[in-house]
């Protein structure tokens, strides 16, 4: 832990000290005016996205929050999954434990997900089967920047990025000397037992968080078959029809692998006075989840012998991680700043995947420190502005028989800026951000990268709405497992090839957001297209190696382009009920240019959906209806997906004891028992969404 932090010390202090002298000699001179938090335009909702320093004027990009009894309704095992059912929001699944977030179209290294504002520094961007080692029960609000959020979060979020608020660094004395909540929920599909309880008290000027939360299951039930029946009619085709083929065939009723059993907690205080705040929090996590899906492989040697041999069953990952965060928040804390925040984080990552017959097949570790500095300062030239620096160290290593990229140590350090002024009738909003990005691999050539972003937006108030045009110009350093995979990927199936001469990825995106939030009729409705010159994916090579299609990572022009649409018309309000029509929709477009096969893969089919929500005095009711369409437009060793529907039902009643707030409710997912298949996941042939689901559970609040 030491080596990594110090690391990062020399790069923070010299950053520290060239920011704080330049802006403060613009600054001592700049006109006092009302702060970057307290300029809000009357005609400007304001919204406070706490992953954006400067929110509080209005975002000219698209973003979403969900906090709240919206929050409480839509955890699941995984971030993705939680998120899944927002405007522009898929989650790239593999199983029920694992779900990273697409955003427009776009996943893994292009989209950050973090906890406070630093990264999870997990190793899930490696491959699809690997957890986000963050906990939706214990999120308190989820944000989502839609969109390139690099400015502020680097490269990774070049596509957008996911900040989980959990709370675990107090901000301030809380209102009362101990409070916090409480839930308990079980489901018959799979046996799923979930349970986190969360506390948060004061003594003196201290203030003190402790969470735990559990959840386990079994395998759930599925309405038909494991395999997707165009898969089963391919096999046909290709003449697996044999042993193998018939034994697979008859896997129905319960998916293989889909159990999982995650545990873990974190406790956390600050000291709070006056001049700010400074915090420690230490968590943990422990998670054992099957791996569903098709991973055959087998060795040249001794093929017939092995498979004798081989156990039965699905593999296993097993993961554990211990992380340590520091917060500092500071007001007035120099001449010409309104206020510095420091945020430290420290990691240390393992998991194993172990086959059936119980040996350990590969190793991978993370172990990964990042230091993230923000200064809000006053106007200068008339903007309020945060700028600040982010720097990263990472040790990562994959060892054993199914590793399939060496290991690598990987550097970053960035300088961002980012400001707003009235400008006519609304705001602008300007920044740029530099960012070096270094690789050294075990085994292969050390690279160096420079991205940088520039962005420009305006909100503008027009009576009851806001029009929100921005353009972001960015880039992205390749990560590791594009520059450097070398060998089989059974979760995948295919054998990997980087690419150590690849260049970074630019892109260029124009997004225009029209919002409502005034009347009985809101909504929201985004366009953007974006269009990608050396666009990074893995190419199908045409041949096999170790009995796996070979996948080469290279270059290419693309172009994304897509629109979301959120909206709410509030059919009736009386003094102690309402009613709420909902409606989403989502739908995205991509392409690669160049000859040959221009789909992306697993791109979000389009979808749409209707909702009513019901409240009378202490009754809760939503019904719910999602569309997917159908995805036909896929690439070379991936299969069409069919479209489905989704009816979902959630029953609450709220009680008040003793000064705690109780919910009892009942939900019902899937009520159709319909096959439903998510053409985002590796594994949407082998492994489809749970069969109907019904859950119940209690959740208290004091």
């Amino acid at each position: 832990m030491s080596r990594r932090i110090m690391r990062l010390l020399p790069l923070a202090a010299a950053s520290i000290v060239a920011i704080c002298q330049s802006i403060s000699l613009y600054a001592a001179d700049a006109k006092e005016g009302p702060t970057a938090t307290a300029v809000i335009n009357a005609d400007i909702e304001e919204v406070l996205v706490q992953a954006h320093p400067l929110s509080a004027e209005g975002l000219a990009g698209a973003y979403s929050i969900l906090d709240g009894e919206e929050l409480d309704r839509q955890r699941a095992a995984s971030i993705g999954e939680t998120l899944a059912t927002l405007p522009g929001i898929h989650s790239a699944s593999f199983g029920p434990a694992v779900g990273r977030p697409v955003i427009h179209g776009l996943d893994g290294p292009r989209v950050r997900v973090m906890e406070d504002r630093i990264d999870s520094m997990d190793v899930s961007v490696t491959s699809g089967d690997h957890a986000v080692t963050i906990d939706p029960f214990v999120a308190e609000r989820v944000e989502i920047l839609k969109g390139p959020a690099t400015l502020l979060y680097g490269s990774g979020a070049i596509g957008g990025a996911v900040d989980v608020h959990t709370g675990r660094i107090p901000h301030e004395i809380p209102d009362s000397a101990i409070g916090g909540r409480a839930e308990l929920r079980g489901a018959d599909n799979g046996d799923s037992t979930n349970g986190a309880l969360r506390l948060d008290g004061a003594f003196a000027n201290i203030a003190w968080h402790v969470d735990g939360f559990m959840r386990d299951a079994d395998e759930y039930d599925i309405p038909g078959f494991a395999e997707s029946g165009r898969l089963r009619s391919a096999e046909a085709e290709e003449g697996g029809e044999g042993e193998a083929g018939e034994e697979e065939e008859e896997v129905r009723g319960r998916l293989p692998g889909s159990q999982y059993e995650t545990k873990g907690g974190a406790v956390g205080a600050s000291w709070i006075g006056e001049w700010g705040f400074a915090g420690l929090s230490v968590s943990r996590l422990d998670s054992d989840y099957g791996l569903p899906g098709g991973h055959e492989h087998e060795h040249e040697e001794g093929e017939e012998e092995a498979e004798e041999e081989e156990e039965e069953g699905q593999p296993l990952l097993t993961l554990e991680q211990t992380r340590i965060d520091l917060e500092i928040g500071v007001i007035d804390p120099l001449p010409g700043f309104e206020s510095l925040n420091i945020r430290l984080g420290n990691n240390d990552y393992e998991h194993q995947e172990i086959e059936p017959n119980g040996e350990i097949a590969t190793t991978f570790e993370n172990k990964a420190s990042e230091l993230r500095l923000e200064l809000v300062h006053e106007p200068v030239l008339a903007f309020s502005g945060a700028l600040g620096i982010q720097a990263q160290v990472r040790e990562f290593s994959a060892v054993g028989e199914e590793a399939f990229i060496a290991p690598v140590d990987s550097d970053s350090v960035a300088l961002f800026w980012l400001g707003e002024r009235e400008l006519g009738e609304g705001d602008l909003e300007i920044g740029g951000r530099i960012e070096r990005v270094s690789f050294d691999p075990s085994d292969g050539e050390s690279r160096r990268f420079t991205a940088g972003a520039l962005a420009i937006g305006y909100v503008l108030p027009l009576q009851d709405y806001q029009l929100g045009l921005n353009l972001d110009i960015a880039q992205r350093a390749p990560v590791g497992e594009e520059l450097y995979s070398n060998g089989p990927h059974l979760a995948t199936s295919s054998f990997e090839l980087g690419d150590d001469d690849l260049d970074t990825e630019r892109s260029r995106r124009l997004s225009a957001t029209l919002r409502r939030n005034a009347g009985p009729l809101r909504f929201e409705v985004t366009g953007y297209v974006t269009s990608f010159d050396n666009y990074i994916f893995a190419r199908a090579r045409g041949d096999e190696l170790d009995d796996l299609p070979v996948f080469q990572f290279e270059q290419s022009d693309a172009d994304y382009y897509g629109v979301d649409i959120d909206a709410t018309a509030i059919l009736h309000e009386g003094n102690s009920s309402q009613v709420a029509l909902r409606f989403m929709a989502d739908a995205v477009e991509g392409s690669l240019d160049g000859s040959g096969d221009d789909d992306i893969a697993r791109l979000p089919p389009s979808r749409f959906g209707f909702g009513l929500d019901a409240n009378w005095r202490n009754l809760d009711v939503s019904v719910d209806w999602l569309r997917v369409s159908a995805q036909n437009d896929v690439t070379e060793f991936e299969l069409a997906t069919d479209s489905y529907d989704d009816l979902s039902l959630f029953v609450g009643y709220r009680i008040a004891v003793d000064g705690a707030q109780i919910q009892a409710f009942l939900e019902a997912s899937n009520l159709t028992d319909e096959e439903q298949r998510n053409h985002s996941s590796f594994i949407k042939d082998f492994a489809p969404n749970p069969g109907r689901t019904i859950s119940a559970g209690l959740r208290v609040a004091f």
